[in-house]
């Protein structure tokens, strides 16, 4: 048995309280991954250092944008903030012994005002009956009273495989994102001279 992971994407139509929530967390995404960015590109240029995995985290302990968001899914921005950082490193040195016909660029800021995705780890993710919790952070928890909001769970899929969920925002709309772990049945190899058959 192999197992592969596949993603389903969803539409989903909010109401407006949803919508809002969806919204905030979004913009929160958008300006922690632009805080990132902007500690990983200072850091390159003033010391040619690159971020490490958990460098962000620790910086931004204290951030009123990670303490917005759940705390996983922050974890989630900042460390996929240093994978970006990583991969310009490892392509850099790779134009550098000219494997590579085009100079990689240093990951840059995203617009001034917008959404990014946001995602959850399955550690982070609750079924109740036939809905997903969704946790919120503790700046959420204490201005809006909110603690977490619900989603749907989706039929043909069981919350067991669920790996992580994200939430997409694109094109004005929201989009649920279920990466799910599927079995994968290999056929045993047979072996012909052991076949039955009509001589």
């Amino acid at each position: 048995m192999i197992y592969l992971y596949g993603c389903q994407q969803n539409l989903i139509k909010p109401n407006q309280d949803l919508k809002s929530i969806l919204e905030f967390i979004c913009s929160e995404s958008h300006k922690l991954t632009n805080c990132g960015i902007y500690y990983g590109r200072q850091l390159f240029f003033k010391s040619q250092k690159i971020i490490g995995k958990y460098d962000l985290e620790k910086e931004y302990k204290s951030n009123k944008h990670v303490s917005a968001l759940y705390s996983q899914a922050a974890q989630q921005i900042l460390r996929s903030i240093a994978e970006s950082f990583k991969s310009y490193k490892e392509l850099n040195k790779k134009y550098k012994k000219s494997y590579l016909n085009f100079q990689p660029r240093i990951p840059k800021y995203r617009k001034k005002d917008g959404l990014a995705i946001v995602t959850y780890p399955k550690q982070g993710l609750r079924l109740m009956g036939n809905n997903i919790i969704i946790p919120l952070g503790k700046t959420v928890k204490r201005w809006f009273k909110l603690e977490s909001f619900l989603i749907p769970m989706l039929s043909n899929l069981q919350f067991s495989d669920i790996k992580e969920l994200r939430i997409l925002p694109r094109n004005r709309c929201f989009y649920l994102e279920f990466v799910y772990k599927k079995k994968i049945v290999v056929p045993e190899k047979l072996n012909p001279k052991n076949v039955l058959g009509d001589e």
